[in-house]
């Protein structure tokens, strides 16, 4: 099975500090594609407070949700096909989406990708309550009873929160099809859905849950990389040192712009990234959020996320989505 190692992706930020001129984008808008609260507010918000002092003004989130992102990928095939001022967050999941044709007719074709905001990771949630003290507490248990244990994510079967699941159940020799799964409208509404009981474990990520640490609220089994990662999770095994090395599942999170957007519009937006990746702010603001810093934009981007979403047509085969 194809697998995307973290080595493979995570740049070196280019050198220096400070911030350079700033860059005239007349209204920036960072559209999160679902609910507040999960991996693509997070996605906004890293570009929302990483361009201050890049962009003149403040840029903006707004939300749409619908589909894990197929109401913005609509949206900006219709109506904002050419909207210069916009961006759109997506990760490793809308690349999914794209590949198994989640989209209806749109796919990674059908927009520009801009620049990434960085390498995000699975990771097994639980509340801090959970008789589950361990992932092999929750795998016995799965492997005792497929349904036993309701697991769920934001993203529906067939979906990159899915897809972690399966990974994990089919390392235990457990039919993915057998588990019990409940799909949320992004990472916000799932982890609701776990403090409030209705799940058991939650296949979410990293980068969604740093603001919880401190809350106590929640415990993370596993992280679905091969290294280990730094504080909070410094002390949080990985899949792979627990002997599920099939189990990884490195995300990298990052925006796209309309694919009719005019070349100046696009080169501002990868301009304002680039000068900001260059700064001790970025990497803060990246790192803040349980992310690793991952430096690509315009074309070297472009080009590196259309390698991803084969990639991901190949892992979706394997796993029987797509012929």
């Amino acid at each position: 099975m194809i697998t995307l190692t973290s080595a493979a992706v995570v740049s070196l930020m280019f050198a220096g500090s400070g911030f350079a001129q700033e860059i005239a984008i007349d209204k920036p808008e960072c559209v999160a594609p679902a609910k507040p609260g999960g991996g693509f507010d997070l996605t906004c918000r890293i570009a929302q407070s990483g361009l201050k002092g890049i962009i003149e003004q403040p840029v903006q989130v707004t939300f749409m949700p619908g589909g894990i992102g197929a109401v913005a990928i609509n949206q900006f095939n219709t109506n904002r096909t050419d909207d210069p001022n916009a961006i759109v967050a997506f990760s490793s999941g809308s690349l999914l989406n794209m590949a198994i044709g989640k989209y209806g007719q749109w796919n990674e074709d059908d927009v520009k990708f801009t620049a990434t905001a960085g390498q995000d990771y699975g990771a097994i949630i639980v509340k801090a309550d959970s008789p589950f003290k361990s992932l092999g507490d929750v795998l016995a248990a799965l492997k005792e009873n497929p349904a036993g244990v309701v697991l769920g994510a934001g993203g529906s079967v067939g979906s990159q929160d899915w897809m972690k699941a399966a990974l994990l159940v089919r390392a235990e020799g457990i039919d993915p099809r057998k588990m019990r799964y409940v799909a949320f409208d992004g990472g916000g509404d799932a982890m609701a859905g776990l403090l409030g009981g209705s799940i058991q474990v939650y296949t979410g990520d990293v980068g969604e849950i740093v603001s919880m640490m401190d809350a106590g609220t929640i415990r993370v089994l596993a992280v679905m990389n091969d290294e280990r990662l730094p504080a909070p999770f410094a002390d949080t095994p990985t899949t792979v040192e627990l002997g599920y090395k099939e189990a990884v599942w490195p995300i990298i999170r990052g925006y796209y712009m309309g694919k009719n957007v005019s070349d100046e519009a696009y080169n501002a937006w990868v301009s304002a990234f680039e000068k900001a990746y260059g700064t001790d702010e970025w990497k803060k603001t990246v790192t803040g959020q349980g992310l690793q810093p991952v430096a690509l934009a315009g074309e070297e981007m472009s080009a590196e996320m259309l390698k991803r979403v084969e990639r991901m047509r190949n892992i979706a085969k394997e796993a029987g989505l797509i012929n």
